[in-house]
């Protein structure tokens, strides 16, 4: 099984109309193409777009592998699943894709009136079209041999697909834009767990990756700074919020804290405010809180 023989693509899917916030790989094979991550319903337009751009209709997509069920990561799943794809996923999520009701309904608790707007439609996959994954699989497509990696955290779902020295992390290695230093961390409810984190990303570390591509944002080549300053984000970053809650601040005002914090973490390595505004559209801020504070409310005292 020849791993290196594989283009990888970059597909932007113009994500509300903004550049570089959410991605879909598209790797050439020698067996033909491969998507990881499909998007949402909501940027399927761009992803045909994108693959008619490397020559590919949605009907060539025999392959889907998606690195969890977030809407970002995977609203587009079912639908492809109906036009002939097979989809890739952590056994805890297949249920979700053959029956999206629930992950649907939770959403629109967050998104409300915006639901529609940002994620669009998430159809139902058809159940013999989901192959459900587990830690330490590992499978071949399209001439590609794929490994499996669990990699709970951002979310219990999660898995990284190991290709030969190459990873492709979902949220598991956070957020980075292309050309930036700033790395940011993913921390939505309901399952953000710093401790199942910090081992994802020890195991990211021993799988000796040259090169990742998290969702949000391209291609990572300095390995290691990148695996250092996620972690070092996953163990201080709750803190942070903990000194907050002690300090007596109430949700929305640890919010506005927390957005400062980060801006200014930001603009300490050069981000500009349209560069920022890209990296809250990919993750937005509030959203970590929620999913910290709800985090340490697990916790026994």
């Amino acid at each position: 099984m020849m791993c290196h023989m594989v283009n990888i693509h970059t597909l932007d899917l113009n994500f509300q109309g903004l550049p570089q916030t959410v991605a879909a790989y598209l790797l050439q094979g020698p067996g033909g193409p491969v998507l990881i991550e499909t998007g949402p319903g909501s940027t399927l337009p761009a992803l045909q777009e994108q693959l008619g751009s490397h020559g590919y209709t949605v009907q060539d997509i025999k392959h889907v592998l998606i690195t969890h069920i977030h809407l970002d990561h995977a609203g587009a799943a079912g639908w492809l699943a109906t036009q002939g794809a097979t989809i890739y996923v952590h056994h805890f999520g297949a249920r979700h894709l053959i029956d999206p009701g629930k992950l649907m309904s939770s959403a629109s608790r967050i998104y409300g009136e915006k639901m529609e707007s940002l994620w669009g439609d998430m159809v139902p996959a058809p159940q013999e079209r989901v192959v459900a994954l587990r830690d330490g699989d590992e499978f071949e497509v399209a001439g590609l041999a794929i490994k499996v990696i669990e990699t709970p955290g951002h979310a219990r779902h999660h898995h990284v697909f190991k290709l030969g020295d190459i990873g492709f992390t979902g949220d598991t290695a956070g957020i980075r834009l292309p050309g930036s230093a700033f790395i940011d961390i993913p921390a939505p409810p309901p399952e953000f767990e710093r401790e199942a984190w910090l081992s994802s990303i020890k195991r990211l570390r021993q799988a000796n990756f040259k090169r990742l591509y998290p969702t949000h944002f391209g291609l990572v080549t300095d390995v290691s700074f990148h695996l250092d300053t996620i972690e070092q984000l996953v163990t201080k970053v709750p803190d942070w919020v903990k000194q907050q809650i002690e300090a007596g601040l109430g949700r929305d005002e640890l919010v506005a804290a927390y957005e400062n914090w980060v801006r200014q973490r930001a603009t300490a390595v050069g981000v500009d405010a349209h560069t920022m505004r890209l990296y809250e559209m990919a993750n937005p801020l509030y959203m970590s809180v929620d999913g910290i504070l709800r985090y340490w409310q697990k916790q026994p005292e």
